[in-house]
């Protein structure tokens, strides 16, 4: 005698062959999923382990400080390689070199260096550039059309002076330009007139050397 089937509970009444497959169907899709699920997290806490292990395994230091630009020797040799004078400014320790290169503006080749404030606290920048044949326009292209507004006279050197909007002009605040020889000198950046002043100052002689070579 077959034996009796089970009644389900929140059927009332015995499973039909249907209804038995389809909860075997959903038990198996429930475990599968947990399984996925519980295959996931054990990735993942893998994962986790792997870059623990090379967070605190790999050795780490602080980076080697950047050598300090020395403006006299790289200078000496852009002088040879150009077979020209080029200017040697002997800025303040207030100023850090983070550049000294020939950069190019069009046809003009300019060695320009270009200085930060030492203090990081402090704002600005200066370039000190030297337009190698520079025509009359260089420095007014360099500047964003901005034409100087008087002349300074600076440890006997005369200057054109521009008085910029920083907005319009890439950041640049203060600009002063001098011929020299047959090249253009061009001092601009975002500092105050003294600052500005005193990098003048410290081409004056070059500028002098500059003009005594073509006369």
């Amino acid at each position: 005698m077959a034996r009796d089937q089970r009644v389900v509970a929140e059927l009332g009444r015995p499973e039909t062959p249907d209804e038995t497959a389809a909860r075997k169907a959903e038990s198996s899709r429930i475990y599968r999923s947990s399984q996925n699920t519980r295959n996931l997290i054990a990735a993942l806490l893998a994962t986790l382990a792997v870059v623990i292990v090379v967070i605190f395994a790999v050795p780490r230091g602080t980076p080697p400080e950047r050598e300090p630009i020395d403006v006299a020797a790289t200078a000496e040799r852009i002088s040879a390689s150009e077979g020209r004078t080029v200017i040697a400014p002997a800025m303040s320790d207030d100023w850090t070199v983070n550049r000294a290169t020939i950069e190019g503006d069009g046809s003009v080749r300019a060695w320009t260096i270009v200085y930060a404030p030492s203090d990081e606290d402090e704002r600005g920048f200066l370039r000190i550039a030297q337009g190698f044949d520079a025509d009359e326009s260089w420095a007014t292209r360099v500047l964003s059309g901005s034409a100087p507004e008087d002349t300074v006279t600076i440890d006997g050197i005369q200057w054109d002076r521009y008085q910029l909007d920083p907005a319009r002009t890439g950041n640049i605040s203060v600009a002063l330009a001098a011929p020299a020889g047959p090249d253009t000198i061009l001092i601009y950046g975002l500092a105050d007139e003294a600052k500005l002043e005193a990098a003048a100052t410290s081409v004056s002689d070059d500028i002098a050397a500059l003009r005594e070579e073509t006369e």
